[in-house]
Formats: structure tokens, C-alpha cells, sequence
């Protein structure tokens, strides 16, 4: 075969396989999510009440209220940093990861065990402090973040240690809180991979629900 044979019949294979992998697998996978997917390849996105979207069932948010279920913490906050105060890039960037602070490093110790100073505008109240007053019995996932400190799960256990202090904060009875916890909890996958997890932006969307 000639050269010119041979650099034609590569420049259609590529041409050919360029529509192949760039346009039509790119526009199949699109169709099939948006027919048998839509939720999930939207973006998993939930509303409120009113219809609002208030965020992704894949993204956690802070909550930090005693009227609702808390998140674990976050070393990125969440990405919903003060703007002005955004240092570290966090809104620019969508940052999400690990502190990685060894157990001994002080400022991890600050922020669970808090600091003590004769100065009381030193002082510093730290999460298991936090938690120990409100009536919540600390977990692993109220204290810790996670690796990528964007995960929208907290344990059942955590969720049924603070159903006192919401149950307090809105008038309603513990069994109502339990069974909402219960209806809100993610079975492992497949029934054997990963934990039980709790979403919290779903839970206290229902809880929102509730009337006395």
C-alpha cells in the first residue's frame, strides 16, 4: 500500500473514533442519565417545603442550631467560608479534603478539648465541651471531620444522640424524632458495602415537616 493509502485510512480511523469517544458516547451517557437518572445527574439536588432548592443530597452544609440535627464538622467549613474572611481560598477554589492533623497537634486539641486562659476573650469552648453542655453525648463523627469534610452523613448514633436536644428546642416527643431518624437512614450499598448513614440536609428538611 502506498503512503498516501495508508495516511488516509488513519487520518478516517481517528476522525471516525474522535465521534465515537467526543460526541456520540459523551450525548448517549447524557440521554440515559437524564431518562433513567434525572435526579442523580441533576445533581441530586433537594427542595424545601416551597419548592426551593437548598442544597445536594451529595454536598453536607453546617447546621449548627439546636433546633435542627448538627453536621459533623467540617475543616473547609463546608466551602460557605465568610467571604471576607475566606483566607485560605475556599469559595474560590471548592476546596475539599483533610486537615491533616496529626492527634497531638494543638490546634486539633483546641478545637475538641477547647482552651483554657485567665483571659476570658482567650478562652475557647472546645466541640466535645460544646456538645457535653447541649446534652448530646459526643461521637467519633460529631468531633472528627471527614477525609474530604464535605460528607453529608453523620452515623444513626449521632443522630439519636441529640433527638433530647431537639426534641427540647421544638416541643416535639423523642419517638417522633427516632422514627424520622429511622426513615431517613441509607442502608449500606448493595446491603453489604459501607455503614448506616444519616443525611443530614434530608433529615432536617423532614424534620421541617413535622407538625406539632
Amino acid at each position: 500500500m502506498s503512503f498516501a493509502r495508508e495516511a488516509g485510512r488513519a487520518v478516517r480511523s481517528t476522525l471516525v473514533l474522535w465521534v465515537i469517544g467526543a460526541i456520540i458516547y459523551p450525548f448517549a451517557m447524557i440521554a440515559i442519565g437524564q431518562i433513567a437518572f434525572p435526579f442523580q445527574a441533576n445533581g441530586s439536588l433537594l427542595t424545601n417545603n416551597t419548592g426551593q432548592v437548598v442544597g445536594s443530597a451529595l454536598i453536607g452544609q453546617p447546621f449548627t442550631s439546636d433546633r435542627y440535627f448538627n453536621s459533623r464538622p467540617s475543616s473547609t467549613n463546608y466551602s460557605t467560608a465568610d467571604p471576607k474572611k475566606d483566607d485560605g481560598g475556599v469559595l474560590q477554589t471548592g476546596v475539599s479534603g483533610a486537615s491533616n492533623l496529626a492527634p497531638s497537634n494543638p490546634a486539633l486539641l483546641e478545637r475538641i478539648k477547647g482552651k483554657d486562659d485567665p483571659d476570658p476573650s482567650k478562652k475557647v469552648e472546645g466541640d466535645f465541651t460544646r456538645l457535653k453542655t447541649a446534652g448530646v453525648q459526643p461521637t467519633g463523627d460529631l468531633v472528627y471531620t471527614s477525609g474530604s469534610s464535605l460528607d453529608p452523613h453523620i452515623t444513626p448514633e449521632a443522630a439519636i444522640a441529640q433527638i433530647q436536644r431537639v426534641a427540647k428546642a421544638r416541643g416535639f416527643q423523642p419517638n417522633q424524632l427516632e422514627t424520622l431518624i429511622a426513615q431517613n437512614t441509607d442502608g449500606r450499598f448493595l446491603g453489604i458495602f459501607g455503614e448506616p448513614g444519616v443525611n443530614v440536609l434530608k433529615l432536617n428538611l423532614a424534620l421541617d415537616l413535622i407538625k406539632k
